[in-house]
C-alpha cells in the first residue's frame, strides 16, 4: 500500500474496532442479564468472560458496564456502532451526561457527540465538565464549583504515597496527590530546574538534564532544603536526621560511611555536605566508637545576618568569581568543627562554589585577602 492507502486503512480499522467494541459491550451486557456462567459457578458474567478469554477481570467488568451504560444512551450507542466515536470517547460522554439533570441530558449528549468529531477523549472530558455553559449558562459557575468540590474531596481521600528502597541506593516513589498539590509541587520543582538557577548552581557549561531527571534532582533539593522547624514533632523531637560518623571520616582523614538514625548508610562526602544544611545533627564517634560530640541541629543564618554578610562581601568570596546575585551563606569554620552561626563566621558563596566547597574532590583554602581558592585534589 502507498501512503494514502495506508492512512485510509488505519482510519477504517479504527472505525471497525469501535463497531466491534459496541457489539461486544452490548452482548456482554446481555450475558450479564442472562447470568451467563452461573452453570459453572462463576460469580458474574464478567468474571466468566475473563476466565474464558484470559482478559483481566477489570477489563471485562468495564466492557459489561459500558454495555449497560449505552442502554441508557442510545445516541452514543449509535455513534459507537457507526464508528464515529471510539470507546474512550463514548465512556467520557456517558460519564459527563449522567451527572447532569435527566431533562437536559439529550441536548448535552448531542453537544458532546458533535464535539467528539474534533476532540479526543481527554479534551472531551474537559468539555464535559463545563456542559452547563451550553445547556444552562446561568448555572455553569455553581455547577463547576460543586463538581470541583466533589473531585477535590475524592482526590484527597485517594491521596497516597509509597516509598520502597531497592537495597541498591535508590528509593522508588509511587502515588497520587490532588491537582492543587500537584500544581504547587510542579511549580516549586520548575523554579528549581529553571535554566537560570541551574546555571548558577552547576555552572554555565553544565549539561542540561532532561525533564524527568531534572525534576527528580529538584525534588531531592527541595527535601534537603525544607526547614524542619516547619514540621511537626516526631517522638518529641524535630523531624531531623541524625548522622553518626567517625571523627576521622568527618575530618576527611578516612573514608568510612555515615549511618543515619533510620538505619540507612550514606557516603562520607554526602554526610559532610549535609552537615551544612538544615535538619541534620552530627553524632561524632571517637576511635573506640563512643560518641565524643553530639552537635546541634544545623540552621541557616537568619535573614538579618545574611543581609549583613552580603553587604560586607559584595559578591561571592571565591577567587575569580564575580557573581553577586543569588548568593548562599556558608560557615567559614565548618559547623562540625565548632563553627557558629554569626556574621563573622559567615561568608558569601555563589551556588556553584557552595557546592564545590563541600565536594571532596576539591580543597578550599582561605587566602589572606579573605578570598577562597579551590584546588582539585590529586
Amino acid at each position: 500500500m502507498d501512503a494514502a492507502e495506508t492512512a485510509q486503512t488505519l482510519t477504517e480499522l479504527s472505525r471497525a474496532k469501535a463497531q466491534i467494541a459496541e457489539l461486544e459491550a452490548r452482548v456482554a451486557a446481555h450475558a450479564d442479564d442472562l447470568h451467563v456462567g452461573q452453570d459453572v459457578a462463576a460469580s458474574s458474567a464478567a468474571n466468566w468472560l475473563a476466565h474464558q478469554t484470559k482478559q483481566t477481570r477489570a477489563e471485562t467488568n468495564r466492557t459489561v458496564r459500558l454495555g449497560h451504560d449505552l442502554e441508557a444512551h442510545q445516541l452514543t450507542r449509535d455513534a459507537l456502532a457507526a464508528g464515529r466515536v471510539c470507546v474512550d470517547q463514548a465512556r467520557v460522554i456517558v460519564q459527563a451526561v449522567d451527572r447532569i439533570p435527566a431533562d437536559v441530558r439529550p441536548r448535552a449528549e448531542q453537544h458532546l457527540l458533535a464535539e467528539a468529531q474534533h476532540h479526543d477523549a481527554k479534551a472531551l472530558r474537559l468539555l464535559g465538565k463545563r456542559l452547563y455553559e451550553v445547556i444552562d449558562p446561568n448555572a455553569a459557575d455553581a455547577d463547576e464549583a460543586a463538581l470541583l468540590e466533589r473531585e477535590e474531596a475524592a482526590a484527597m481521600k485517594a491521596c497516597r504515597l509509597t516509598l520502597r528502597d531497592d537495597g541498591h541506593g535508590t528509593t522508588h516513589l509511587r502515588g497520587q496527590i490532588p491537582t492543587f498539590h500537584g500544581a504547587a509541587l510542579r511549580k516549586m520543582l520548575t523554579a528549581i530546574t529553571a535554566p537560570k538557577h541551574q546555571r548558577a548552581v552547576s555552572g554555565a557549561g553544565a549539561e542540561q538534564l532532561r525533564g524527568p531527571e531534572a525534576m527528580g534532582q529538584a525534588f531531592c533539593s527541595l527535601i534537603e532544603r525544607y526547614p524542619v522547624t516547619q514540621l511537626p514533632k516526631l517522638g518529641g523531637l524535630n523531624a531531623t536526621l541524625v548522622v553518626t560518623i567517625t571523627e576521622d571520616s568527618l575530618m576527611g582523614r578516612a573514608g568510612q560511611a555515615g549511618l543515619l538514625d533510620t538505619g540507612d548508610r550514606i557516603s562520607p562526602g554526602q554526610a559532610r555536605r549535609l552537615l551544612c544544611g538544615a535538619g541534620v545533627i552530627p553524632v561524632v564517634l571517637g576511635g573506640d566508637s563512643v560518641p565524643i560530640d553530639v552537635g546541634r541541629e544545623r540552621r541557616f543564618h537568619p535573614k538579618y545576618q545574611r543581609i549583613a554578610i552580603t553587604v560586607r562581601d559584595q559578591g561571592c568570596r571565591a577567587e575569580g568569581c564575580d557573581r553577586r546575585l543569588g548568593l548562599h551563606t556558608h560557615h567559614e569554620t565548618r559547623w562540625a568543627d565548632g563553627g557558629k552561626t554569626t556574621v563573622d563566621q559567615g561568608i558569601s558563596l555563589c551556588p556553584w562554589h557552595h557546592a564545590r566547597i563541600h565536594d571532596s574532590a576539591y580543597e578550599a583554602r582561605t587566602q589572606p585577602t579573605g578570598k577562597v581558592s579551590f584546588h582539585r585534589r590529586p
